[in-house]
């Protein structure tokens, strides 16, 4: 299988219905595009960051393709905010605030990553890498949940924490915010 063909996480699949259509949605650490290829078929426009100049190269006929060394050098989408920010198999803690405050009003998380007990099972095994329990809820704290999970999953063998926040647009309190929980429903 090519890079980028691969299926796209299912945990982004089943909320990517809360990205608003034609929304701007931010990949981070997009590898080959698996995740910006199904969210361009889907209307969106897309925006990768990636280290790897392979990567970059891969994705660039997708939508926007930004080359950085997020973890060693200045965040380059400073003050941009997107409709929606995916983040999966990949942590940098130093980073997520700014990934938290990169979402705009109205707009989505959904960050999907490993977490401690993922050790005990494969790679990663670093502490470094893996979320400590409930970690994603504290650093997202200012953006409603609308789902989380954390514990383990067989096919392959991994510990994940996941979360669907989204930034709440300027809704007044008489008319809640609402987030569907099923695209199907």
């Amino acid at each position: 299988m090519a890079h980028g063909s691969e299926t796209p996480s299912a945990w982004v699949q089943r909320w990517g219905h809360l990205i608003p259509a034609g929304g701007a949605v931010l990949d981070v650490a997009c590898g080959h595009g698996r995740h910006m290829r199904w969210l361009a078929q889907r209307g969106h426009a897309v925006t990768g960051i990636d280290r790897s100049p392979e990567a970059i190269a891969a994705v660039a006929p997708l939508g926007r393709a930004i080359q950085a060394d997020i973890e060693n050098g200045p965040w380059p989408l400073d003050g941009q905010t997107f409709d929606a920010v995916v983040v999966t198999n990949y942590l940098w803690r130093p980073l997520i605030a700014q990934l938290v405050a990169s979402v705009a009003p109205g707009g989505v998380l959904i960050y999907e990553t490993f977490a401690e007990g993922n050790e005990t099972v494969g790679k990663p095994a670093r502490p470094d890498f893996l979320l400590r329990p409930g970690e994603l809820l504290q650093a997202t704290a200012d953006l409603a949940t609308v789902a989380f999970e954390e514990g383990y999953c067989d096919h392959p063998p991994r510990f994940l924490q996941r979360i669907v926040a989204v930034r709440k647009p300027g809704t007044s309190p008489a008319e809640p915010a609402r987030f569907q929980l099923d695209a199907t429903e």
